[in-house]
């Protein structure tokens, strides 16, 4: 372990603590500190007040709680990602993971069955991203190489894109769906509301799951072979941590669309700073995706409401040809 990993867990608190509070305070209305103050506590003592309250309550706490969750989910699945195929390029978004996820909301977007139950998007979402993770297992099936799962991802992902374009190019589909449909395309955080917190809602068991893995993790990052042979179930373990990856990706895809990189960057900065021990890795991935998400969204609101899923990619794109060159 890093010497200066300790302190990284309790640096990243403040870090999320403090871009939490500038979130709250900033948008198209900025609040002051009292304002603030008075709307997190329901202090209805006047007009600016009650608007604070209006403003928290019923759109900035339900983003911030997506943004967290959502980040936390795609930072953790990436870590998960890398340590089962023991591969630093591996991440969600790379082997199609991702792309199923969307392919598999657009299609119920597409259907209009989004009014008719709050959970069809979600299992839509895990549905068609545990079809892709089966399906780029079965293409890479010969070998987890690097060069084979990126072959399989791109291939994957080609294949999912011409599905949703094909279903975006339909001209029997309203203004309405198609807009949905760019929505989740491009990633986004806008006008997220307590019904997606109720969706995104299950990250925090999917956390709680895999938070005791680090130990096996660590031990599987020795080989296949070593592993089993100091006591871990590989194979229950390799599923567990597909189900855990696959089902974080989906929710938080169900929840702001599309959104690249950050299951890659932030395990790989992590790494750098932190070492390889999971045990910390895990919770650091968890708080450090969390504020990577909080402070992109932050960014966006100072860039004309840039889409999330362009700021984490101008960011995580120059990362990713870094990576590249130093491999």
């Amino acid at each position: 372990m890093h010497t200066h990993a300790k302190t990284l867990l309790p640096g990243t608190a403040l870090l999320l603590v403090t871009l939490a509070i500038i979130s709250l305070a900033t948008g198209d209305i900025h609040l002051t500190p009292s304002q603030l103050w008075d709307g997190l506590l329901h202090n209805n003592t006047g007009n600016d007040a009650t608007l604070a309250i209006n403003i928290l309550w019923g759109m900035r706490i339900p983003r911030l709680i997506v943004t967290l969750l959502s980040g936390a989910a795609l930072a953790s699945s990436g870590l998960i990602m890398q340590a089962f195929f023991r591969n630093s390029l591996a991440s969600p978004g790379l082997i199609g993971v991702s792309a199923g996820a969307t392919t598999g909301a657009v299609c119920i977007i597409a259907l209009g069955l989004t009014t008719q139950s709050l959970f069809l998007l979600p299992a839509a979402a895990i549905a068609g991203a545990f079809a892709s993770t089966l399906l780029v297992m079965t293409l890479a099936r010969h070998g987890t190489s690097t060069e084979r799962l990126l072959l399989s991802g791109v291939a994957l992902n080609a294949m999912l894109g011409a599905v949703t374009s094909y279903i975006l190019s339909d001209s029997i589909l309203s203004h309405e769906r198609n807009a949905q449909i760019i929505f989740w395309l491009l990633g986004g955080l806008e006008n997220r509301t307590w019904e997606h917190v109720v969706v995104a809602t299950p990250i925090l068991l999917a956390a709680i799951l895999l938070c005791p893995l680090g130990r096996p993790m660590d031990l599987l990052s020795l080989g296949t072979a070593e592993a089993q042979s100091l006591g871990v179930d590989v194979k229950r373990l390799q599923r567990h941590l597909l189900i855990l990856s696959t089902i974080l990706t989906a929710l938080a895809t169900a929840v702001v669309g599309t959104v690249g990189f950050v299951g890659l960057i932030v395990p790989h900065i992590l790494r750098l700073l932190a070492g390889a021990e999971h045990r910390l890795l895990i919770p650091l991935s968890l708080l450090a995706g969390a504020t990577f998400m909080l402070a992109c969204d932050i960014a966006s609101h100072f860039a004309s409401n840039l889409r999330i899923g362009i700021v984490t990619a101008i960011i995580g794109g120059p990362f990713f040809l870094w990576l590249l060159q130093k491999k």
